[in-house]
């Protein structure tokens, strides 16, 4: 390939791909850069590898919002949750800086090294909610980010923090977390409710809400019924204490 086309299409690459963001062969290619050509700028020091097929400019930090959008373009069901997606809403603005990310998917995968090395992440896909709950339910780019990775509306997050609650999550955390969780949407949270498959979480939802006389108990409690009957629900929890729920 001529010098000239080189340059031109390093040009491209440079002015069409955001700085800070990964860059994989697929994106690449619709610039017109081949793998030849690719590595000829990884030679030259243009690119830098992050991965198999994964690639930065050099001396690029790479920017979080831009690598969950990455990821969102890989991972089925990707989003960021649980008590992320309630402190970048507003809600719990105590969470240390340093928190791991708290992010979900439909497939067990393994987070690039490249990413958890610059952003600590906890991935699961242990959901709360049942296949039933149309996808994309409760997952919105946040607002100053439209393009952005999917982030739990609050009730979804709240939902998730909870199903957490004994595993990744403290109790007495869990419970100050939603003691500030005011103004919820009773459609939205009924909804979630009603496809809630963890009865842990709509009971601490639910018990939480009446005990710290939040504005929704009352719809929590009415979306929740199916999971309010019999017995008190048990378990100890791997602290050791044992949780226990009307």
């Amino acid at each position: 390939m001529a010098l000239g086309v080189r340059h031109k299409t390093l040009l491209r690459l440079q002015t069409e791909v955001p700085r800070g963001a990964p860059v994989e062969t697929a994106q690449l290619a619709a610039l017109g850069v081949s793998p030849a050509l690719a590595h000829h700028y990884l030679k030259s020091g243009w690119l830098s590898r992050l991965g198999r097929g994964v690639f930065r400019f050099p001396n690029d930090d790479l920017r979080e919002a831009d690598c969950l959008r990455f990821l969102a373009r890989h991972v089925e069901g990707f989003h960021v949750g649980g008590k992320t997606a309630l402190a970048w809403r507003g809600f719990g603005h105590n969470v240390p800086a340093r928190e791991p990310l708290w992010l979900w998917g439909q497939r067990n995968v393994h987070l690039p090294d490249w990413f958890t090395e610059r952003f600590p992440a906890r991935y699961t896909t242990r959901t709360p909610f049942a296949p039933s709950l149309p996808a994309g339910t409760g997952l919105e780019p946040l607002p100053d980010q439209p393009n952005g990775a999917p982030v739990s509306v609050p009730e979804r997050g709240l939902l998730e923090m909870l199903s957490e609650v004994g595993i990744h999550q403290g109790v007495e955390e869990a419970r100050n977390l939603m003691e500030g969780v005011r103004s919820l949407r009773p459609e939205v949270l009924s909804l979630l409710l009603q496809h809630c498959q963890r009865v842990k979480a709509a009971r601490l939802c639910v018990q939480w809400a009446e005990e710290l006389q939040l504005p929704w108990a009352e719809t929590a409690r009415h979306a929740a019924a199916k999971h309010l009957t019999g017995n008190r629900w048990s378990a100890r929890l791997k602290s050791g204490t044992r949780l226990s729920l009307s």
